[in-house]
């Protein structure tokens, strides 16, 4: 009994899921895009990205913070309070409520205040860097997994060209079985080489979904979207020097233009440590109430002993003479911060410099395999019509047919490969180099060098 119902249960159970994938493919929105929409829509959608952006909108309002510190304060205390004794008692008090509205703005305050907002805005500058440099990195990823995307497509089309040429083969096969000119072996080892490149076309055809499911993740669209590519791979000569590339990569790549910010904002915080061995000035004025009612509104005001009416305006002058040597391991702290940051901005002059070789080097290896890989689809083709031509006149064996159609595949499986990597390695090289995608670093480049 138990095991009718669990058998019922499984039944529904895959009903149910087989119902659930039909809908879900029923429903799967088609998008017809070419690499720039893939980007575009990267662009709008990447976590990456939204994730940069609500750092730089951090980084905006750490500025506001840091230069609203250096405007004027308004300050409201009240307070309310039971009190009894023998004083208040005889006068008939028992209650004390006091106001005191206070502003307050700093005059002078050894750097600090000037520090910390220089220290925002550079702090700001780095961050719209970075913000630059994940776009630029989330561009070269969906340029990547389009492209993979294509290469898995011509496979697609490699594998489909197998099965039919040998399906064509088999069918030559079995003709001649069946007039008794070939022995069965053939019939049998041309039937395997075919379920064979059935098995690699259902491969393909799931690196294909699986690129494609990639790319949907990485544009930020639902992962069953189907999506139909318009473009196709191609070769566009490179004609940039590998020295051309490095330089524009040092003057141009915004993680080390913000790296460099960020030995300023260390520099900055070194002057705002330094600001402790400086006094502070601040300008105050206060007006204060207090007595038996809340705001003295009572015919005893004029009483001193009832209400308290009292006002100052004034300046006020701190200075930490000796601090024990505290600012002075501040300072000290602040300048080992400098030295860290001048070895970070290095390491990312160093790291853009081999990011850069590494992908012309990928570039200029895959730009030299690819004629050669041309050539040998085409001879590939030849001698697979050769061995055709030879096993059909009795002269040559099924063997050098279908080892002549696995080299035919192999060939044109790595020419589109070949293909596949010059691409993604010019995207990775646009990359490396810093090539712009929304922010134009010259501005940035200019307030740098003024700081």
């Amino acid at each position: 009994m138990n095991n009718n119902r669990f058998k019922k249960l499984t039944t529904l159970v895959i009903s149910g899921a087989m119902t659930m994938s039909v809908a879900g493919t029923a429903m799967a929105e088609t998008m017809d895009v070419n690499i720039e929409d893939c980007v575009n829509l990267a662009m709008a959608n990447n976590h990456t990205i939204r994730s940069a952006i609500d750092d730089y909108d951090s980084a905006v309002w750490a500025r506001h913070i840091a230069r609203r510190q250096h405007g004027p304060t308004l300050n409201w205390t009240s307070a309310a309070r039971r009190i009894g004794g023998n004083v208040y008692s005889a006068a008939n008090v028992n209650s004390l409520y006091s106001n005191t509205v206070s502003v307050s703005m700093p005059i002078y305050s050894g750097g600090q205040l000037e520090g910390a907002i220089k220290a925002a805005d550079l702090s700001l500058n780095a961050s719209e860097l970075a913000l630059e440099s994940t776009k630029q990195s989330v561009k070269a990823k969906t340029q990547a997994a389009y492209y993979n995307a294509l290469n898995c497509r011509n496979q697609i089309a490699v594998s489909q060209n197998s099965v039919k040429t040998l399906e064509e083969h088999l069918r030559n096969v079995n003709a001649q079985f069946n007039a008794g000119t070939v022995a069965k072996s053939d019939l049998l080892a041309s039937e395997v080489q075919l379920s064979n490149a059935k098995l690699n076309l259902v491969s393909s055809q799931n690196n294909y979904d699986l690129a494609i499911a990639n790319l949907n993740n990485i544009v930020g669209v639902p992962s069953g979207t189907q999506l139909n590519l318009k473009d196709e791979l191609g070769y566009i000569p490179y004609e940039i020097s590998l020295e051309q590339c490095s330089e524009y990569a040092q003057q141009n790549r915004p993680d080390i233009l913000a790296a460099d910010y960020r030995v300023k904002v260390a520099e900055a915080q070194r002057d705002v440590a330094a600001s402790g061995n400086l006094p502070k000035v601040n300008a105050s004025v206060s007006k204060s109430i207090a007595g038996d009612k809340a705001f003295g509104e009572d015919d005893r005001a004029t009483d001193p002993f009832y209400t308290q009416n009292n006002w100052y305006a004034g300046i006020g002058i701190s200075w930490d003479i000796f601090d024990n040597n505290v600012t002075q391991a501040k300072v000290k702290q602040a300048k080992a911060a400098i030295e860290k940051a001048k070895e970070a901005a290095q390491q990312a002059r160093d790291t853009g410099d081999l990011e850069v070789r590494t992908a012309y080097l990928n570039l200029t290896s895959a730009e030299k395999s690819i004629e050669t890989a041309k050539v040998a689809v085409e001879k590939a083709k030849e001698d697979y019509k050769i061995a055709q031509v030879r096993y059909s006149a009795g002269v040559g064996t099924n063997l050098d047919v279908m080892d002549a159609e696995e080299k035919l595949t192999a060939a044109q499986s790595k020419y589109y490969n070949t293909l596949y990597q010059y691409n993604n390695s010019k995207a990775d090289l646009d990359r490396a180099m810093g090539l712009m995608v929304d922010l134009d670093v010259s501005k940035l480049q200019e307030q740098l060098a003024k700081n």
